[in-house]
């Protein structure tokens, strides 16, 4: 079914968002609307299958909620505490028995949603400021980290649209966890 509405990066400025950062809003914010459309009655038995061996629908579900989570608490200087760290060991598989699609998809809007809101909180004039990442503590910036984890979530819709597509549609051999 197509879109009448243009994407959300040609609708103009999202209100509150600095300048610079409202191109990680448009890509976060498309990413919901296409997540929305691409699992539009997706049936929740297939949400683990990995056709081919590639990452299950599931997954990247939990994945795109867990990366935004991750990557923003880095670029506000923080480390990850246990509950992430723990969410990101196990993002492969089902959270609990039964786990539906718009149970995940409702977690991924609410986290895009609290993503665009830590947006607009944030000043312009830290968007240089270094930061690290993860274990290693690898060097980045805020606006390093904001960028992608746009461009990261962006990648991962990309993966889930194929996957549910081939999910949906063949009979391929696939693994179940």
């Amino acid at each position: 079914m197509a879109n009448s509405r243009p994407e959300v990066w040609l609708r103009g400025p999202v209100p509150g968002v600095p300048a610079a950062l409202q191109p990680v809003a448009h890509a976060l914010l498309q990413a919901g609307e296409e997540v929305e459309a691409i699992l539009l009655n997706f049936p929740d038995p297939k949400l683990w299958e990995r056709p081919a061996g590639v990452a299950s629908v599931g997954f990247h579900l939990q994945h795109l909620s867990g990366v935004l989570n991750r990557l923003f608490t880095y670029a506000r200087g923080e480390s990850l505490d246990p509950v992430q760290l723990d969410a990101l060991r196990t993002e492969e598989k089902p959270r609990h028995d039964h786990v539906t699609s718009r149970e995940l998809i409702d977690a991924f809007h609410r986290e895009v949603d609290r993503t665009v809101e830590e947006l607009r909180r944030t000043d312009e004039g830290t968007l240089r400021e270094p930061r690290t990442v993860g274990r290693n503590q690898l060097p980045s910036t805020v606006l390093g980290l904001m960028v992608h984890a746009a461009e990261h979530t962006q990648r991962h819709v990309g993966q889930l649209l194929v996957t549910a597509r081939i999910v949906q549609s063949t009979s391929l051999p696939s693994t179940v966890p």
